[in-house]
């Protein structure tokens, strides 16, 4: 994307050497021309419309009138109190078009700043406001603009989008569609298989969606279950605190009216009451602050919400062990788990024997519930430290087990730090706790274990009001815990509007809540297990036909059922425990008339399949592909027969009493194909046995089915089944039963496709439709479709997007949409959703166009451009991309055109030329960019500061000599890949380095198309540290492959122009788990000799007269430095004309220049003001901008001129800051009131530290590096960032503001002089000099720099500095020409 922002210039930024002399006949004499001009006249180009010359010629004089006042009302940008509607009427004027919708809609979003001004004046019609105004959730969900190919978010929002990457999801789905329908056609005819792709398309609630009735009031929880984690046992569960009777609870206002009150206003919802009941089951001997319950109910007490937690502290050995105490003794219910006592009741323990005696959850348990029921105003304040204690402790130990001592420890630590007693008094509390006896009446570690057990509870799980909340630590997980906790608010709220829950009842919410159809006793596996995991579904297509069902007894054939079931059971029917389970399914299944599920309107069929190859070839499977042969009866009797292995299909049919007529016996005894094929048992199968309904798997773990099972899955998938039933049912054959396998193949797919897919789908189209349905909107006037046509009997992607006209994404999304119409062919359907009141986050001031048109060249055409405005030229590239400019005569930064000096390449005065209004930009792919995450798999935690190195990948002789490699241009020629590399990427040097940043892990290396090696950098001390292993991270958890399997780099290809992120897993060394990253005493001279004598100076400029600036700069660093200096100009900004002529420059007068980049990450917050983003780049990436060899750098603005010899600042002893700038001057009496540093928040923040000037600073990269320092201002910038009004000068203020955390040296005042705030006394002392802005006057900067800078105190004036910089650019110049 390209784009064109309006330059709000306070200051004159222009090189008076571009600029053209004005002539007093350069404007067009229309009158008089001869010939067309090529210029927009009043928006019009008339040579473009091809009509005869006289029309043409007179037309153009009428626009040569209106041309002013048109030009003038295109430049004025409406104020933002005008353009409140703007969105709206942005929609109007693209839904009332007589033109093509799409064109129209791109032209409005991407020329904006000069259609707004007649935008303002749409009249919106009554019927857009009001779909507006339903819309507006839609679009707050799509943030603007949002583009679904089947549903799935194509990420078009950021600015760095890729067209490849949206090439490749267009492809991607493709290829899913085709396999969607070679797998289901022989299933669903083609109508149907069109649904089931809307379904899939619609994402997660699609099929639920389907089962929604009318009545809202029970459809809100259709999908919630509740385990009843709050009877059972009185004394299992520790309640840390109880907001109905614990003192601190006693102000709290008792009325539910005061919290409704609060919801309603986002004030804490503060009552008397135990609203919210958190059950944590916990091991705190593992458990590290994990626990999801913990977290949440930590959040909730701090946000003073009516939350009461309940700690479940239990060992997971310690419940395997009671249940099999439990299996070999049959106690009765209310019998805890027998437990081992620590110490012989009544004994006094030994302090050398707690020493030694390894902690246990048990005495864990004896610990908090001594806290709980002695000190319960401190409890909940104590168990929010206790575990993460426990945890920190054990880190300090290095990992090792700790004692019941190291417990007692902990506890006396947290008492005395919480000022209730001291610690030598908590040790003996203590001691006195392990001493007691158990009893009846109080909480008991064997009677939590029996609890956990009863209610089938184990460590990790937690639970609100009895809602599972979900285990993992990644953060879409603990974004779902937020989810299920504003929908148990949202129900809370509703029962109390309801009358439910009242002042007087019930009297206890939780009972309340824990009593329901949809409450369960305990957690069953199948609710323990998300039907998000991977295998939670499975599709078993095993070709087994109609023939093989059975249905219920007593089930009656229906051609309209509510919920269509497929059940099957998969066993190895060789064994007799397969025979069993299979017997017991089918006496299960038989008899589902009475159960609750069945009642619900289903219909269901089942079968029974082998789950060995050994199996599917026995006499049996014959029998069970033909099942409805016979009744239940008939077939468990057949299972149940001893001696079934030894016989043959004919002895099975004789031992059956019920008769079987002569034709299906004769099927029966055919050789049936599908159990030879048996091609279902190719995959891999859940543990067996299991039954799946619909594809949704169980897998007993004692290998026996109960009916509760089977209910239970039923129960669950009933909403499911429901929808995919409404949604086929029309296209559903109901001869021979085939209506079962296809509802349940479909089934399983979508679930299949939403387990195994990260991608959720949505489909606004659907929510849209529906939403008209309701408004009773027969043509919505902004939903537009194209090529919607069925096409024969293949499946087609479908494109949709929701749009407002007036936003970024939809500036770069428009062109796309236009290829997806007309090149591309696809469904597309483009809804507007345009903002009510419009915000003020809108591009009003910019020009933009997206290159992605097939039929043309890569060209970005901007035409008919207001006049008077300067423009500043930006692209938008991917992430992956290091885009550089290559060609450009105009100052891309400083764009100006008007009729006076035209506003193209060549000047307006040039005679014999047609093109004096076009300018040409042309940009290059430099580089390909490398990046990904590094995680240490001993910490899970990145190894910030890991220094990392990337060189070509060695290939082998014998390689090469097979298979020749070629490099092909972007104009598509072809040539050997070895001419073009240098030496450093061919030979296996280092191409590139970096450093490991703390946000995420994140790395940046430059690279190419290519095979890469990644390692550590071998120089670096982590090379001595880590390894590097193999491993990958899913959920947040490192998962590290075997230890022996290290390697000493990581292979990288870049075959395309996406870049999906690469993972480096390293691991501490033996001997080096607490190793430094770097040497804390680092020998500064240990520096190679020849970069001893080079004094580095780092700059950035932009536009033409800061380019011209920063060669005087060089010069006059060059001319007083006493050694070499070598420059590092950052290239973003630069154009390809000064980059050239400065390398000849730096030859001509005795230094080096290099040019160093960097892309800012994604996930760092980005600026859209061109200056802002300069100004990050000058202070957030210090650490890997430069080689990791530069040890140190000194930045110098592009405007100033060096008096002093920097190699004396060079050698200035920062005593161990990592950087030292300058502080302001204050010795200008006329410019004291605008030093706000002075005043208000700075001086508050700052204190007794000065406000430096970020003109000139010195940085020591070791130090800066070593401490990290990328990583605390980066971080700080994060949070500063998110307020727009802050950072007002980013790169100055971010360093001044960090000064607490990362200290700045004040470098002596005379190393920056600038005349806005230092005297004129001081400025004979100055080294250097800066032309920094005056706030009492506007002075341009080149009259600034020729008067400040002349005089006896400088060996040359700007002036005669200048001359030089000319003439070396004339001598480049000439050197072209010759």
């Amino acid at each position: 994307g390209v784009r064109l922002d309006i330059r709000n210039v306070e200051y004159r930024v222009f090189d008076d050497r571009d600029e053209q002399p004005a002539e007093t006949n350069a404007m067009i004499n229309v009158t008089s021309l001869s010939s067309l001009s090529t210029q927009f006249l009043a928006g019009v180009n008339v040579s473009a419309l091809g009509l005869d010359k006289d029309k043409a010629l007179a037309l153009q004089a009428e626009l040569y009138k209106m041309h002013d006042a048109q030009q003038l009302h295109a430049q004025i940008i409406p104020p933002s109190w005008q353009r409140r509607k703007l969105s709206l009427q942005a929609a109007q004027a693209v839904a009332s078009s007589s033109s093509d919708v799409l064109m129209t809609l791109q032209d409005v979003s991407q020329n904006l700043p000069s259609v707004a001004s007649t935008l303002v004046h749409v009249e919106i019609p009554e019927i857009l406001s009001e779909l507006a105004e339903q819309m507006e959730g839609l679009l707050t969900r799509t943030n603007g603009a949002a583009l679904f190919v089947n549903g799935k978010r194509v990420p078009i929002d950021r600015p760095s989008f890729n067209v490849f990457e949206f090439l490749n999801t267009i492809k991607s789905e493709q290829t899913k569609l085709e396999n969607m329908q070679e797998r289901l056609s022989p299933y669903l005819s083609i109508p149907a298989l069109r649904q089931v792709q809307r379904a899939w398309s619609n994402g997660a609630d699609a099929l639920n969606s389907n089962n929604i009735e009318e009545d809202e009031e029970t459809s809100d929880d259709a999908n919630v279950f509740r385990i009843d984690v709050g009877r059972g046992w009185k004394n299992a569960v520790l309640y840390v605190n109880d907001i109905e009777k614990d003192e601190e609870y006693e102000n709290w206002p008792r009325s539910l009216q005061n919290m409704v009150f609060a919801m309603q206003y986002g004030a804490p919802p503060s009552v008397r009451r135990n609203i919210f009941t958190v059950l944590a089951v916990v091991d705190p001997l593992l458990d590290e602050g994990g626990n999801h319950g913990l977290s949440l109910a930590s959040q909730l007490m701090q946000g003073q919400y009516p939350a009461r937690l309940g700690v479940l502290l239990v060992n997971q050995e310690d419940l395997n062990e009671c249940a099999k105490w439990i299996k070999e003794t049959s106690p009765p219910e209310d019998e805890p788990c027998p437990v081992n006592h620590l110490f012989t009741p009544g004994s006094t323990p030994d302090m050398k024997m707690l020493d030694v005696l390894e902690a246990s959850t048990q005495a864990a348990y004896k610990i908090l519930a001594h806290v709980i029921q002695n000190y319960g105003m401190i409890a909940s304040s104590y168990m929010q430290y206790w575990i993460q204690s426990i945890a920190q402790y054990k880190e300090k130990q290095g990992g090792e087990d700790l004692t019941v001592n190291d417990l007692i420890m902990i506890h006396a630590q947290l008492m005395a730090g919480m000022q209730v007693m001291s610690m030598d008094e908590a040790v003996d509390e203590a001691m006195e706790a392990f001493e007691g006896r158990e009893k009846d009446d109080v909480p008991t570690y064997g009677k939590a274990l029996r609890f956990a057990l009863n209610k089938g509870l184990k460590p990790g799980m937690s639970f609100i009001n009895g809602r599972p909340l979900p285990s993992g630590g990644d953060e879409s997980t603990g974004n779902q815990v937020g989810e299920i906790f504003m929908q148990e608010q949202h129900h809370i709220m509703k029962l109390t509007m309801d009358g439910v829950i009242t002042d007087s009842s019930p009297k206890s919410v939780y009972a309340k809540l824990l009593t329901g159809e949809r409450v369960f006793a305990k957690v069953h596996p199948l609710l323990s297990n998300s039907q998000d995991e991977k295998d939670a579904y499975v599709a078993l297509a095993s070709g087994f036909g109609p023939e093989s069902l059975l249905v219920p007894e007593g089930q009656q054939p229906t051609e309209s059922p509510e919920a269509i079931f497929l059940v099957e059971a998969v066993a190895d029917t060789d064994s007799s425990d397969g025979r069993k389970f299979a017997a017991d399914f089918v006496a299960t299944m038989n008899s589902m008339a009475d159960s609750v599920p069945y009642k619900a309107g289903m219909t269901l069929a089942y079968r029974i399949l082998p789950s060995t190859i050994s199996s599917a070839s026995s006499s049996l499977c014959s029998i069970l592909t033909h099942a409805n042969s016979f009744d239940a009866a008939s077939l468990i009797e057949v299972l149940k027969l001893n001696t079934l292995a030894e016989m043959s299909t004919e002895d099975i049919l004789k031992a059956i009493p019920a008769k079987v007529n002569a034709k299906e016996r004769a099927s029966i005894l055919a050789d049936t194909p599908v159990c030879s094929a048996a091609s279902y048992l190719e995959n891999e199968l859940p543990p067996t046995p299991f039954i799946t309904a619909n594809g949704r798997v169980f897998s007993p773990e004692d290998g026996s089915l109960k009916m509760d099972d089977v209910e239970l899955l039923l129960n669950l998938e009933l909403g499911k089944a429901k929808g995919i039933t409404k949604l086929l049912v029309s296209d559903l054959s109901f001869k021979d039963n085939v209506q079962y396998d296809a509802v349940a193949q479909a089934s399983a797919f979508l679930a299949e496709q939403q387990s195994k897919s990260k991608d959720k789908r949505s489909d606004m189209e659907s929510m849209v439709l529906n939403l008209e349905k309701a408004m009773g909107i027969e043509s919505n006037p902004i939903r537009f479709s194209w090529n919607n046509e069925d096409d024969g009997e293949s499946l087609k992607i479908k494109v949709s997007a929701v749009i407002d006209p007036v936003t970024e994404p939809t500036q770069r999304m428009v062109p796309l949409l236009r290829s997806v119409r007309d090149n591309l062919k696809l469904p597309l359907t483009v809804i507007l959703a345009p903002q009510v009141i419009t915000d003020d986050n809108i591009p009003i001031t910019s020009y933009y166009r997206f290159v992605a048109e097939p039929e043309a060249r890569p060209v970005a055409h901007f035409t008919n451009l207001p006049a008077n405005h300067v423009l500043t030229l930006r692209l938008d590239v991917p992430e992956p991309w290091n885009v550089q400019q290559t060609k450009s005569i105009q100052d891309t930064d400083n764009l100006r055109c008007d009729m006076a000096s035209g506003c193209g390449d060549i000047p307006i005065n040039e005679p014999n030329t047609d093109r004096k209004d076009l300018t040409q930009v042309e940009y290059g792919l430099k580089n390909l960019l490398v990046f990904g995450q590094c995680y240490d798999a001993t910490t899970m935690s990145p190894p910030n500061g890991l220094q990392l190195a990337l060189s070509r990948k060695a290939i082998d002789e014998s390689d090469s000599a097979q298979s020749e490699e070629v490099e092909v241009g972007v104009d598509g020629s072809i040539r050997d890949a070895k001419d073009s590399q240098t030496a450093s990427e061919s030979d296996g040097s280092r191409y590139s380095d970096t450093l490991v940043m703390k946000t995420v892990g994140y790395w940046q290396l430059e690279a190419n198309p290519g095979v890469w090696e990644l390692k550590i950098a071998p120089e670096s001390r982590g090379s001595e540290i880590f390894d590097v292993v193999n491993g990958t991270v899913k959920n947040g958890k490192v998962k590290v492959s075997r230890s022996s399997d290290v390697a000493n780099s990581k292979t990288i290809v870049m075959k395309d122009f996406v870049n999906r992120g690469e993972l480096l897993m390293v691991k501490r060394r033996k001997g080096y788990e607490k190793a430094s990253l770097f040497y804390e005493n680092e020998d500064k001279n240990a520096v190679a000799n020849d970069e001893q004598e080079v004094v580095n100076v780092f700059s950035l400029a932009t536009g033409h007269l800061y380019e011209r600036f920063l060669k005087i700069m060089m010069l006059s660093v060059t001319k007083r430095t006493s050694t070499k200096v070598k420059f590092w100009l950052f290239e973003n900004f630069l154009s390809p004309n000064f980059k050239a002529s400065a390398m000849a420059m730096a030859d001509r007068i005795g230094c080096e220049v290099e040019f160093v980049t960097y892309k800012w990450p994604e996930w760092l917050r980005g600026q859209s003001e061109k200056q802002r983003i300069i100004w990050g780049y000058k202070i957030l990436f210090l650490d890997v901008l430069f080689p990791l060899h530069v040890k140190k750098i000194i930045y110098v603005d592009a405007d100033q001129v060096v008096r002093g010899d920097l190699k004396e600042l060079w050698d200035l002893d920062l005593k161990g800051a990592p950087y030292g700038y300058t502080p302001m001057c204050s010795s200008r009496e006329e410019t004291l009131g605008f030093q706000f540093w002075n005043t208000g928040f700075w001086k508050t923040h700052l204190g007794n530290k000065p406000y430096h000037i970020s003109a000139l600073y010195v940085v020591d990269l070791e130090v800066f590096r070593r401490k990290r320092v990328g990583d605390t201002l980066r971080q700080l910038y994060q949070q500063l960032s998110a307020d727009p009004n802050s950072l007002a000068n980013l790169d100055q203020d971010l360093p001044n503001f960090a000064q607490h955390q990362v200290p700045i040296y004040s470098l002596p005042q005379e190393w920056l002089w600038c005349e806005s705030w230092c005297s004129d006394e001081t400025k004979a002392s100055a080294k250097t000099i800066d032309l920094c802005n005056n706030p009492l006057h506007k002075e341009p900067k080149v009259s600034m720099a020729q008067r400040i800078i002349s005089g006896e105190l400088f060996n040359e004036s700007w002036i005669e500095l200048d001359a030089m910089v000319e003439a070396y650019d004339n001598e480049y110049l000439d050197s072209l020409t010759e």
